[in-house]
């Protein structure tokens, strides 16, 4: 896959995630324009180097957002309502007081 298709692919992974991470929330869906710029602002950048290191911000950014990003509604003065991705909710672990050694 070239270059050009890469950034592509992360542009439109990018908005994507931020479809989904910020579902129904119009002022954070306003993250589109700040995307846009980004991608804007470097369209010209002709350093593979530079380009590799732009890519990899994207990804880290696609993948922060993916599975650290909770919405939060508030729903009273002093009370927020998380709701999580189904993606995002993992089956609990159970804690052991006391761990077992490997042999």
């Amino acid at each position: 896959m070239g270059q050009a298709a890469k950034v592509l692919q992360l542009f439109k992974t990018l908005h994507r995630t931020r479809q989904q991470v910020f579902k129904n929330d119009a002022r954070a869906l306003e993250a589109r324009i700040k995307i846009n710029e980004e991608f804007k602002s470097n369209k010209n950048e002709t350093s593979p180097k530079k380009i590799e290191e732009l890519m990899k911000i994207g990804s880290d950014v696609e993948l922060l957002l993916r599975t650290s990003v909770i919405q939060g509604i508030h729903t009273d003065h002093n009370t927020l309502k998380l709701v999580p991705r189904k993606d995002l909710l993992l089956e609990n672990m159970p804690y052991c007081d006391v761990p077992t050694q490997k042999q």
